[in-house]
């Protein structure tokens, strides 16, 4: 085969995710799995057997339409208006995708060349890194910086360049918890505007926004015709492996962001489409009972963290908890990680690898929450065995 190596050089270094290395050690040892964000229950009962009765009724077992099913494709504009005041065209601004994974992969490949340059909030989640890499642009971090790890608006402005052909927003973020404030957003998109950059931005946890509320940047001035917004079912309703996410937008980047993914997965969870359309007609009370319980979860796995003698950055939004293993007498988050297991049955990821900047994440480790209370319980009494320094 020769020298040159078989991957694609703008992909070397990116092999297997963390997440997969740590599941994998959370199966091998036994271990609870505070590291991979996926549920450990099933979401609304009236959802799955919604999914349950397309099938039955040979809806969606062959190909969908390319752009998604009609009634997920209303649903899901009816929902950007109800929550938002966003109104979209279901048929020509409303795309469905495979998961948020694709809808991002499929944005930043249809509106990116090489050379280009992302600003994106670091730490950020890896598939943003690989998927600026495949576009063969160039990411540009915005570092978030704990403890509050708020955004630094003036090193934003710095870092614009004429190169600069895009932001990368995610709010409420994975994995510092951070929350945009209404003035933030305001800051970014006045500079978007004024520097004539596009946006895209990933809202996946728009539904849990535990201090404040969700602000879509789409909804501020001389943002609607510039920004791609990215959702999915996911998160929201508990059902990760179903992958169904979707875009919104104006016809123009719409139809851009779908030339791109209609040469990834084409189509995908065709049934999935008809129940999430139903999902997404839930009343107020679904939603509100879903984010009492996950503050619920938060403060009861922050607790015992912090008892635990980390130190915790209780997150605004998200269903993931950052904190910094200093305090336990620990440097190195990747280390902690892979050690944590045997010391006491519990797996996290460390947040070094969401960073360009290693050094920042060095010391910061990431726990999920979004897991049955009495397993959170459990975990908080085994890592409650660490030694302290």
């Amino acid at each position: 085969m020769g020298a040159r190596p078989l991957l694609n050089r703008r992909l070397a270094g990116m092999g297997t995710t963390v997440f997969a290395e740590m599941s994998a050690l959370a199966t091998a040892t036994g271990s609870i799995n505070l590291g991979q964000g996926f549920p450990d229950t099933d979401g609304p009962e009236e959802v799955r057997e919604a999914a349950v009765r397309a099938l039955r009724e040979g809806r969606g077992n062959q190909y969908p339409p390319g752009p998604g099913i009609p009634e997920l494709r209303q649903a899901i504009a009816e929902h950007q208006q109800r929550r938002y005041g966003l109104g979209y065209d279901p048929d020509t601004e409303v795309l469905v995708t495979a998961g948020a994974t694709e809808a991002i992969a499929a944005a930043l490949l249809a509106l990116l060349e090489p050379g280009d340059e992302v600003i994106a909030l670091e730490p950020f989640y890896d598939s943003y890194a690989a998927c600026i890499a495949m576009a063969g642009a160039v990411r540009v971090p915005l570092t978030l910086r704990a403890p509050d790890f708020r955004p630094d608006l003036d090193e934003l402005r710095a870092l614009v360049t004429p190169r600069t052909r895009l932001l990368l927003l995610n709010s409420p973020h994975n994995p510092t918890g951070l929350v945009l404030t209404p003035d933030e957003l305001t800051a970014i998109a006045e500079l978007a505007v004024e520097r004539d950059l596009l946006v895209v931005t990933d809202e996946v946890y728009e539904h849990l926004v535990f201090d404040g509320a969700h602000h879509p940047v789409a909804a501020l001035p001389g943002m609607r015709e510039r920004t791609v917004s990215i959702s999915s079912a996911g998160k929201t309703f508990s059902f990760t492996g179903w992958k169904v996410g979707w875009v919104t937008g104006t016809p123009e980047l719409v139809t851009a962001v779908r030339t791109a993914k209609q040469y990834l997965t084409y189509v995908s969870a065709g049934p999935f489409q008809y129940a999430v359309a139903e999902a997404l007609r839930l009343p107020d009370s679904y939603f509100d009972a879903f984010r009492a319980d996950l503050r619920h979860k938060r403060d009861l796995l922050a607790e015992g963290l912090a008892t635990a003698g980390f130190r915790v950055f209780r997150p605004e939004g998200t269903y993931f908890i950052t904190t910094d293993i200093t305090p336990l007498g620990e440097s190195d988050g990747i280390a902690f990680c892979r050690t944590l297991p045997e010391r006491c049955g519990v797996v996290a990821i460390p947040n070094a690898v969401f960073y360009d900047n290693v050094e920042a994440g060095r010391p910061l480790v990431r726990f999920t929450f979004c897991k049955q209370t009495t397993v959170l319980e459990e975990a908080v009494d085994r890592l409650s065995r660490l030694s302290r320094p």
